[in-house]
């Protein structure tokens, strides 16, 4: 049995110009590959979808960005899990779901890796899964800090991978995935 993939926040509100300068433009690419091959097998897909409260921001709940964007929607009965918050296992069915299924193992892929992502990861470890983290279905933007600095967003990626992969996650690649588990 493949583990569940998650799609987390892959919405059109990830494509406004607050989210420009992303490391890895290809990452969707990366995305779909896994959702092909997870399809193809039957396997369970889980989409996250990010309802934000607050009007200004680009995940507005009714905002015109919510929706999953196009190339990664939900397709016949799999699942839409919608969150409120920047962890996919706080205040969601997830980890209901998941335990239901038997899953000790999943694959997260989704937007964005110092943020959603590192959160969803890092309770996803503490609630015991063993987490695969493809690094090129993910992305980074640029961070300003308190200072003023502004952290390219190629070193963030970097640093949140190094820090990810050093006790919450496995990193590794699409391919090293569909290898494993696609053949």
């Amino acid at each position: 049995m493949l583990p569940p993939l998650i799609i987390l926040d892959v919405q059109d509100a990830i494509n406004q110009p607050v989210w420009d300068g992303k490391n890895n433009p290809n990452y969707l690419d990366a995305i779909e590959r896994l959702l092909s091959a997870w399809r193809a097998r039957g396997a369970n897909v889980f989409h996250v979808k990010h309802n934000e409260a607050n009007p200004n921001s680009s995940y507005h709940t009714r905002g015109p960005w919510n929706a999953i964007q196009a190339r990664v929607a939900p397709r016949g009965d799999e699942p839409v899990i919608a969150k409120s918050q920047n962890c996919a296992f706080v205040d969601t069915g997830l980890h209901s779901v998941l335990q239901e299924l038997g899953a000790e193992q999943i694959i997260l892929t989704g937007v964005v890796i110092h943020n959603s992502m590192d959160a969803t990861i890092r309770a996803g470890k503490a609630l015991g899964y063993e987490i695969l983290l493809p690094e090129d279905a993910t992305t980074a933007v640029p961070v300003n800090d308190r200072n003023g600095k502004t952290w390219p967003a190629q070193d963030v990626f970097d640093l949140s991978l190094a820090v990810l992969g050093s006790e919450y996650a496995q990193v590794t690649s699409v391919d090293n995935v569909l290898k494993a588990f696609t053949g």
